[in-house]
């Protein structure tokens, strides 16, 4: 059964207001007021708490934009977007949580914790154990659908992730983890906030390294119009069959005697099945083609009535030539030889609202490749992040 979420949200507006201010009171359903709810803008370290009496006021940063994130164990969880509440008194109702849960078709059990989360904790975390650390991991729960290959991961309580390299706890609302192993696809959705847990020249090195040449600093790049100064360089791709691999028939005959043999016990394969399956593992389902280089970022962005919107047909690469700073004493300083990263990125037909701060709309819908696919949660910095802070 999906769950339903009733929440109820009153507006009434300031008369007079000159700053971005955001005030109200949190309720339940039976109109007594909630205290200690988290609100945060979501992906920054801008939050506060509800008071005693459910009442909170919050200010933001001139033009910030995002979404407004409400959270509390027990509670279902709500956010709405800035732009529909700055400046303005709200009254939000939080239903609580359904303690009895769903009856699922595949269940999460303790064997696909075991045998999942070190491939979860590198997909989602990154791969530095020792200095990124989920706090409640064991609160985690893993479902693996064996027929299908896929894995499912959800998040009862809010992940508190200790990353010791950037000097950040991140309070992580874990929405949706899946991973397919068929289509070797990932994909999760969240909602965070940043608290700053130290500050070291060695870590503000750190950030300024996560920072450089990532896809906050490339969609920040976008907004202020200075692609080229940043410099990203990005070219036009498209995707170019592999005559190569397997087609959906022998796909499809692939994965009809898997199932027989796996029924009847049989071991041995013939050739034709033996070579569409070396040819399934050895080979990619398409060759990716540069067909334009150094295109203008008016290729991809529509710049209009004050929105930057991010689209475009087919793939982009996006190179960017890394040069990473050192600690020189007590200056930041960058290495004489650059990296070149490297990656792709597909729309799926989307179109992206990019904001100031580098955010984008939906960004689950962005599929991304390469070196930009590395900025998991060990490399992520808070949307509200300055270089140099």
């Amino acid at each position: 059964m999906k769950k339903t979420i009733l929440l109820f949200l009153f507006l009434f507006p300031l008369y007079i207001s000159f700053s971005q201010v955001i005030k109200g009171n949190i309720i339940n359903d039976a109109e007594q007021r909630i205290p200690n709810v988290n609100i945060y803008l979501d992906g920054t370290k801008t939050g506060t708490v509800s008071r005693e009496d459910g009442s909170f006021t919050m200010e933001l940063p001139a033009n910030t934009t995002g979404n407004l994130v409400f959270q509390k164990e027990h509670y279902e969880t709500f956010s709405i977007h800035t732009s529909q509440v700055i400046n303005k008194t709200l009254k939000v109702v939080l239903n609580k949580t359904n303690e009895i849960e769903e009856i699922e078709i595949i269940p999460y059990t303790e064997e696909a914790y075991k045998n999942f989360i070190t491939y979860f904790l590198d997909n989602f975390i990154g791969y530095d154990r020792e200095n990124v650390k989920i706090k409640n991991q064991r609160s985690l729960k893993f479902a693996y659908d064996k027929k299908n290959q896929t894995l499912k991961v959800k998040a009862p309580k809010t992940l508190l992730i200790e990353n010791k390299n950037l000097g950040y706890e991140i309070e992580y609302n874990l929405i949706t983890f899946s991973a397919d192993f068929g289509a070797k696809m990932v994909n999760y959705t969240g909602t965070s906030f940043f608290k700053e847990t130290k500050s070291s020249p060695k870590i503000k090195l750190n950030r300024m390294n996560a920072y450089d040449g990532s896809l906050l600093h490339f969609f920040r790049s976008i907004y202020n119009n200075k692609i080229s100064e940043a410099p990203f360089i990005v070219n036009h791709i498209v995707k170019i069959p592999n005559p190569k691999y397997p087609t959906d028939e022998e796909l499809k005959t692939l994965k009809n005697f898997i199932e027989i043999a796996k029924s009847t016990g049989m071991r041995n394969a013939p050739d034709d099945i033996l070579d569409i399956s070396q040819r399934k593992n050895s080979q990619k389902p398409y060759a990716l083609a540069i067909t334009k280089t150094l295109i203008p970022d008016s290729d991809y962005v529509k710049r209009s009535d004050g929105k930057i919107l991010f689209s475009f047909k087919d793939m982009l690469q996006v190179n960017y030539q890394k040069y990473y700073y050192e600690l020189k004493g007590k200056e930041f300083l960058k290495t004489k030889n650059p990296v070149l990263l490297s990656s792709f990125l597909h729309p799926e037909g989307e179109t992206f609202e990019v904001s100031k701060d580098g955010n984008i709309t939906t960004p689950d819908l962005l599929i991304t490749e390469g070196d930009f696919s590395k900025n998991k949660i060990e490399n992520m910095l808070p949307l509200d992040y300055q270089l140099g802070d």
